[in-house]
């Protein structure tokens, strides 16, 4: 297949706390074994990004420190290339803090950091414990129903704008917010989701999808079984 996938990762080396580079490293193996080509570049605080020169763009979570620095940098330097990257069918996979920063912002403590508003979605940190666990959720991304697995820790709480499209439906744990039982979000080839532990080595066929919707091919089965046993582990431990 003669392709090449062109990732960005954003801001790896302050949101990576949730061993987010897992993402990066399966990605390009499953490319890599279907003969697919794979490019990554890096984009962190003061640089800007190409709209065009990239099929996905990642970023995953981070301290409340690092996540506030990103959060304005991210307004400054990167807003713009996004929406456009976005209006343009480029895939925008963003985990814990880097969903929360997906929509208008995230009050932390009195402080309200910006967000990119690339979707209708507002995080606040509320009194309560944080949301944490194992958790499983049903979605679809075109393909048909299936069950993300992955593990949740936020302090936040995520609340979708009316008519906003949630990534699925809670099936165990809490969600984006552990009253509505909804989790993540899900527009055009935008996802922001609180999964992680990372969220693509539990859930290889999400990976799949992502260089599917990314690459806008149609790609062939590969032998699964260690992967699909890391999925069951995933799913057992979140009682399911």
């Amino acid at each position: 297949m003669a392709a090449t996938l062109r990732v960005c990762s954003l801001y790896p080396e302050l949101m990576n706390i949730y061993a987010d580079r897992g993402n990066i490293a399966v990605l390009r193996a499953r490319c890599a074994w279907r003969g697919i080509g794979f490019e990554l570049a890096r984009a962190s605080v003061g640089e800007t990004v190409d709209a065009g020169a990239h099929d996905l763009f990642y970023m995953g979570g981070g301290q409340d420190r690092d996540q506030a620095a990103v959060a304005r940098d991210m307004v400054a330097t990167k807003r713009e290339a996004l929406h456009r990257a976005a209006a343009r069918g480029a895939v925008v996979l963003a985990v814990c803090g880097g969903y929360q920063l997906l929509g208008a912002g995230y009050e932390l403590g009195g402080e309200e950091l910006p967000g990119v508003g690339l979707v209708d979605l507002r995080t606040v940190r509320e009194p309560g414990p944080r949301l944490i666990g194992n958790c499983a959720i049903e979605a679809d991304l075109g393909s048909g129903p299936r069950v993300i697995a992955g593990f949740e820790n936020h302090g936040g709480r995520t609340y979708l704008g009316e008519g906003e499209r949630p990534l699925g439906r809670v099936l165990s744990g809490h969600g984006n917010n552990g009253k509505d039982g909804f989790e993540g979000v899900h527009r055009g080839n935008v996802i922001g989701t609180y999964l992680h532990g990372p969220l693509l080595p539990k859930n290889a066929w999400l990976a799949d999808r992502l260089i599917e919707l990314a690459l806008g091919v149609e790609l062939q089965p590969l032998d699964d079984a260690m992967e699909d046993a890391a999925h069951e582990s995933a799913l057992s431990a979140a009682g399911l």
